[in-house]
């Protein structure tokens, strides 16, 4: 079997397990990045603070630094991750932090006479939440959104270092045995910008899709 060959099996091997890890660390980073941002907006100031003091502890260590002490020092802990459990809850974590000051910095855009207009007419802090917080933040928000998850898709090639056999570690492996360095990485790269330019394309047409379906328009 030649390099190119090669290298197309691992990247068919490598590629379902990155897109999937990226997907499910996005849906649980933006669930629990709204949780977060509505406790930091709406709770007590105590869980305000403790809440942005492990944000920003979060968002202060490298990534490649997180997922090593999450699955290398979790043992030490009483926590036994397989490869690919501990890479998904290491990117999820990464992802709740950043997402959450994205939907926090959305609460704040939006005027504070809406909130105040919604308790007038007797709304509870959660119908305020969903009926008229989040579908105003929604378009405000997405290319930001947009924007981490195409970060989160490159992040995810970090999880190679805990031998998560994703696109990364796979298409790697068959550089290390052939020596084929060049052909190997290009591939990579090409497999990466890819993926990129599909997150971008889908965000685009999500945000008109939400455009025409919040503001009309075409």
């Amino acid at each position: 079997m030649n390099v190119v060959t090669e290298t197309l099996w691992a990247v068919a091997r490598g590629l379902p397990l990155t897109i999937g890890i990226w997907l499910a660390s996005v849906a649980t980073g933006l669930l629990a990045g709204v949780l977060v941002a509505c406790a930091r907006h709406f709770g007590p100031r105590l869980l305000n603070a403790v809440l942005l003091t492990l944000v920003e502890i979060v968002r202060g260590v490298p990534f490649v630094v997180q997922a090593f002490l999450l699955y290398y020092g979790g043992p030490f802990i009483g926590l036994d991750l397989t490869p690919i459990l501990a890479g998904w809850l290491a990117l999820s974590i990464y992802a709740t932090a950043y997402f959450s000051e994205i939907f926090r910095a959305g609460f704040l855009a939006i005027p504070r006479g809406h909130t105040e207009a919604a308790r007038l007419l007797g709304l509870s802090t959660n119908q305020t939440i969903i009926r008229i917080l989040l579908p105003e933040m929604a378009l405000s928000v997405l290319p930001a959104l947009a924007n981490l998850a195409v970060i989160l898709v490159k992040e995810t090639a970090i999880l190679s270092i805990i031998t998560v056999p994703e696109l990364t570690f796979t298409v790697s492996g068959v550089g290390s045995a052939t020596f084929a360095f060049a052909q190997t990485m290009t591939a990579l790269a090409l497999s990466y910008w890819a993926l990129v330019e599909l997150t971008a394309y889908a965000a685009r047409r999500l945000e008109r899709g939400i455009a025409r379906a919040t503001l009309g328009t075409a």
